[in-house]
């Protein structure tokens, strides 16, 4: 065997050398540098060439990390474009108010963050003051996500702007009396000011990336011109450890988002201590965006730090910056000159010298106040410069100081996330630092007061106008005045009211060729947006694809391989189709993109998302709760659903519990249709009450969520009876007797009710027979299509109830004089029809699949279970039984006769 040690470099190299004299040269120039100046100038040289390639458009690797240095010196800092005092001034207003307003609700015992805001406040009053576009002028305004710890700082500016009152921060994190703030930006909440749920980390910065790929999706479709909207997302340091923080950073620089801006507080700390105690965050994060395909730009040191680097000949100030682990830039934070001449400055001998030159008190004022997150002109000279660049979206990392001009018991102190407020003491000393105009006597029984310069102060005056030319107030949400949608043809929604005849047809695939009518509609076809995970050809969509195309901001630049076929895959710039890959989370943030675009856009899009249940609410509940927070519109469509319809897949594919988690989500309304025409009738009222005439006291802010099945079978024709519409969007309904099923009864026969949702209802049908003609009993077989819209109906009328209202629960009113038991089967665990037990009046059981799955036939799953027709039989006799209708013993005979 070959030893690797022994061959030489050149010999790996698989890489034609045209000149391998030139290239010996290179070399040994190379090893000359480092022999006589050392390894750091030979890595200086190296650094500066690869630079100069990648200027000159020589197709080299990228750097991943730079020195530990700002990207933008002060020398290339451009001019700022306003009265930086008077900004300073308003700054210093907005710091005051956010911390009294956490401080004063302190006594309350509702919590509250004081250090982010205090970290932050000049990367957040930069932008309001000089980029952030308002929604009053032309287009959308931009899109802010602002980090959800970093609200009081938001209020704040709100007060002082005049959309506030004292009685609203007084009410921060306590809004059941009517004037209170949320403790975070919740659009349900306080909807004409949040637009964007933020602070359940880690979901803005995936969301925001696919909001600015959904602007580019709307501009290039021809929905809406969105080429001067910017999306900028606030992130901290240590959110950036969430998975979906970076999980779709590529995305935005494969797609050239430079619509797009990430501004990541680089405090160091996250919430119990440093985000990188052993090494350096900024660093990481510059690595991990540079790979990814983003421009970085980084804000580290304020302008004190201009003479130290001027003295750095050796380079040997950046080395150490380098070197140097967070966890000990924060120590410097908090100890004297002495302690960082000794420990940072006295590691090498040139570093020694140039401290000499410096007073204990520029030590003091770089290492503990100088950062470039800080100071007004170098995050404006970050925010021009991620504007100006094309072609990718710009992260800028800018380093704070947790706790900045709180004081000394907060900054960088690792508990200071948990810190809520400061005392009359430290307060005043803080009124001092900040220079505001605020006397001691304005301190009643202690307790700090908010400060105001007054309605008509220069302030004031300067903030408006700031804001008024950048389109009026920010953040704000906007509801745009526009017409409902008008209904599509009646003809797409009756297409299956008769039934399918002698084809098998699944509940998928009736959905999707629902759709495919939806979409030629001439007035709303266009506004739907389909969204997969790469499983269109799973749930039969990939008819879809040369009729819409999919979306790709490239369009399509090559010859794809199924060219000759009908349903070949076509991508386009005004595609429809979101295709999206291997990830449900991108899919959801398109969603969730999606839904809102009435508010966002004021152009109402119509999303529909089909997923494999089992990786929809398990793996992205938490999203759908910011979908409801978000009051965004649409369906969610959890295809081969149930725990026993997808055979052989196992337990990772089987769910048995989505419609539980569902259950738990307000504004998601959630259905288990088992026919064809349900899921008709289940759209045609959800685009009425979302996108047309809600009914009076109806909610438009909801999401439907239905299960569809890849199983095929004959779907019926729609019944006749008044009502049925009714029944199929309250949840229950008589799909037929055993007298309509013509299975003709014996007139004393024992009478059993049963329930069935979903797929589970084709059990119940065969059982409805087995009963007849093997039991001499009666069923009639009911299809509930939503459990848990039954189980809110019955909520509502207990509410009722309190308030001295008479109501009865819709599941009441149609079991009512239902003769017998009520007997309930789904594909999921009992707990889901189970939800409406309480409200029954008959004698009520239920079948479900409860525990994990398995890798089986349909037929052997189910009787795994104990919930295919033959397992009914037994459980509705041996309810009977329990009520003397049937013998005993034909509980033993059915268990023997069907080998359970």
């Amino acid at each position: 065997m070959t030893d690797l040690k022994a061959i030489q470099p050149s010999e790996l190299d698989q890489l034609p050398d045209r000149d391998p004299e030139e290239t010996a040269e290179w070399r040994a120039s190379l090893d000359a540098v480092a022999k006589a100046a050392g390894p750091h100038r030979a890595a200086y040289l190296m650094r500066r060439t690869l630079e100069r390639a990648e200027g000159a458009g020589v197709a080299l690797p990228q750097l991943l990390e730079t020195d530990y240095i700002n990207t933008i010196p002060t020398a290339a800092e451009p001019a700022v474009d306003g009265d930086e005092a008077m900004e300073s001034r308003i700054t210093a207003w907005n710091r005051w108010n956010a911390a009294a307003m956490v401080s004063r609700g302190s006594k309350y015992g509702v919590g509250g963050h004081i250090a982010t805001f205090a970290s932050a406040a000049w990367l957040y009053e930069t932008g309001f003051n000089h980029f952030f576009r308002g929604k009053e002028g032309d287009g959308s305004g931009d899109q802010l996500y602002i980090q959800g710890h970093a609200s009081p700082g938001i209020y704040a500016r709100a007060f002082l702007d005049g959309r506030l009152t004292e009685a609203h921060l007084d009410n921060f994190r306590r809004e059941a009396g009517g004037d209170g703030l949320p403790s975070y930006p919740h659009p349900r909440r306080l909807p004409w000011l949040w637009e964007f749920p933020t602070v359940s980390m880690g979901l803005g910065p995936i969301s925001a990336i696919y909001q600015a790929r959904f602007n580019r999706y709307l501009t290039s479709r021809g929905i809406k011109d969105l080429s001067n909207s910017h999306v900028w997302a606030f992130l901290g340091d240590g959110e950036m450890d969430e998975p979906e923080s970076t999980t779709a950073l590529t995305l935005a620089s494969r797609e050239g988002l430079d619509n797009l801006t990430f501004v990541i507080n680089c405090n160091l700390q996250r919430l119990d201590g440093p985000v990188r105690a052993n090494f350096k965050i900024v660093q990481e994060l510059e690595a991990q965006f540079r790979g990814a395909g983003w421009n970085v730009i980084k804000s580290l040191w304020g302008t004190a730090w201009d003479e130290l680097f001027q003295l750095d000949t050796t380079g040997a100030l950046v080395r150490r910056l380098r070197e140097v682990p967070d966890a000990q830039v924060q120590t410097y934070q908090t100890r004297d000159a002495a302690y960082i001449r000794e420990d940072f400055f006295g590691k090498d001998p040139a570093l020694a010298e140039m401290a000499k030159l410096l007073s204990d008190d520029k030590i003091v004022e770089c290492f503990q106040l100088s950062r470039g997150g800080h100071e007004a002109r170098k995050v404006y000279a970050a925010y021009r410069a991620a504007l100006s660049h094309t072609g990718a979206p710009t992260v800028i990392l800018a380093q704070t100081v947790k706790g900045h001009t709180l004081g000394d018991g907060f900054a960088s102190k690792n508990a200071n996330h948990q810190m809520k407020k400061l005392s009359a003491d430290e307060f005043k000393a803080m009124r001092d630092r900040l220079e505001l105009p605020i006397k001691d006597s304005d301190f009643i029984d202690g307790e700090v007061p908010y400060g105001h310069p007054g309605a008509d102060s220069p302030e004031v005056r300067y903030l408006q106008e700031r804001r008024a030319a950048l389109g009026g107030p920010a953040p704000a949400r906007r509801v745009h005045p526009v017409a409902p949608l008008p209904a599509p043809a009646e003809k797409a929604f009756t297409a299956f009211d008769k039934g399918s005849g002698s084809q098998n047809v699944a509940t998928t695939m009736a959905f999707v060729r629902l759709v495919k009518d939806l979409v030629r509609d001439k007035e709303t076809g266009k506004r739907w947006v389909p969204i997969v995970p790469d499983e269109a050809r799973t749930f039969g969509m990939e008819s879809l694809f040369p009729s819409l195309g999919i979306y790709s901001p490239k369009g399509q630049t090559y010859e794809p391989v199924d060219r000759d076929q009908l349903m070949y895959y076509k991508e386009a710039k005004n595609g429809q189709i979101l295709n999206e890959g291997i990830t449900e989370a991108g899919s959801m943030a398109d969603f969730i993109a999606a839904s809102t675009s009435y508010s966002t856009h004021g152009e109402p899009m119509i999303p529909f998302y089909i997923f494999y249940s089992m990786f929809g609410w398990q793996r992205t509940a938490d999203q759908m709760w910011q979908l409801g927070d978000q009051l965004g519109r649409g369906f969610l469509v959890g295809a081969t659903a149930g725990r026993t319809t997808l055979t052989g897949e196992g337990l990772q594919h089987a769910d048995g519990h989505s419609p539980v988690i569902a259950a738990t989500n307000p504004a998601a309304l959630s259905y288990d249709p088992a026919f064809a025409y349900e899921i008709a009738t289940i759209v045609k009222d959800g685009l009425r009450r979302m996108y047309g005439e809600a009914a009076p006291g109806e909610d438009q802010d909801v999401f439907y969520y239905l299960t569809v099945y890849n199983e095929p079978v004959r779907q019926p024709a729609k019944p006749s009876a008044t009502g049925i519409d009714e029944g199929i969007l309250k949840g229950l309904y008589r799909f037929n007797t055993a007298e309509s099923a013509g299975l003709t009864p014996a007139a004393n026969a024992a009478r059993i009710q049963l329930l069935g949702s979903g797929t589970a209802i084709h059990w119940a049908l065969k059982a409805q027979r087995l009963l007849a003609e093997e039991w001499g009993v009666a069923a009639d077989v009911w299809s509930a299509t939503s459990w848990t819209e039954l189980r809110r109906d019955a909520l509502d009328a207990d509410a009722a109830l309190l308030r001295g209202e008479e109501r009865v629960p819709y599941v009441r009113q149609a079991l009512q004089g239902a003769e017998g038991p009520v007997l309930a089967v789904s594909d999921y665990m009992r707990q889901v029809p189970d939800q409406i037990a309480q409200w029954v009046e008959q004698d009520y059981s239920s079948l479900g699949a409860d525990g994990f799955g398995l890798s089986e036939t349909r037929e052997a799953a189910r009787r795994h279970f104990g919930i295919d027709a033959e397992s009914i039989v037994v459980a509705a006799l041996a309810q009977l039984a329990r009520r003397g209708e049937v013998q005993a013993t034909a509980v033993k005979e059915a268990r023997e006769k069907y080998g359970l």
